[in-house]
């Protein structure tokens, strides 16, 4: 399969971004961006990622889309949430880091995390750094917030974490954040990057692929 073959396959199977899958029609808005940034403190603990998106689902229809509405939402409130998506045993410690977060958006950025991208000028490290003052963010979850950012952020492009270099390396492709963003349009560099992810997770996915 040549590389191009393998890229068209990857975007065509596997190119959702989570935030798609999460429901989210990710705009440059404080809401969207709110609610992936909830997302992603979902997804940076050790729970799969189908958990992490099914709650963050349940927490959307709970009415908890900004940082104000999570902000004054119980603690049994959101527990109860993640409880119905069966994000069990990090339910209340989840709970917690949203609403401490909440606030934090909203004291630190106003509750616009387009504040945020702001303060970091430009700068996908100091953007990185920013991100990991909310609570239950780590360097992992930055990573997952500028992967799918950058959809809607093109100054971040082409962001290719770590994570997904190395699954594009184990398939043959450039493994470099400016060699994989030339083989896709930026406007695909988000699904690019989750579909390498994707594959990453799945053992039968990047076997199918090498096979072919």
């Amino acid at each position: 399969m040549t590389a191009d073959t393998m890229i068209s396959r990857l975007l065509s199977e596997y190119g959702r971004t989570y935030a798609q899958q999460a429901g989210i029609t990710l705009r440059d808005k404080p809401s969207p961006l709110y609610r992936l940034l909830v997302l992603t403190v979902l997804c940076s603990i050790r729970i799969s990622a189908d958990t992490a998106v099914a709650a963050a689902r349940e927490l959307s229809r709970a009415g908890f889309r900004t940082p104000g509405a999570m902000a004054r939402s119980g603690w049994q409130d959101r527990v109860d949430a993640l409880g119905r998506a069966h994000y069990v045993r990090y339910d209340e410690s989840t709970a917690t880091a949203l609403g401490d977060g909440a606030h934090l958006v909203l004291e630190r950025w106003d509750g616009d995390l387009r504040r945020m991208r702001d303060e970091a000028d430009g700068d996908a490290g100091a953007l990185r750094e920013l991100l990991q003052e909310v609570p239950r963010i780590g360097p992992v979850g930055a990573d997952i917030f500028c992967r799918e950012a950058q959809a809607v952020w093109p100054w971040l492009r082409p962001y290719f974490d770590d994570r997904a270099c190395e699954v594009a390396k184990d398939l043959g492709l450039p493994h470099t954040p400016a060699g994989l963003g030339r083989r896709v349009p930026p406007e695909d560099h988000a699904r690019f990057a989750a579909a390498l992810v994707r594959v990453g997770l799945s053992k039968d996915a990047a076997r199918e692929l090498q096979a072919a």
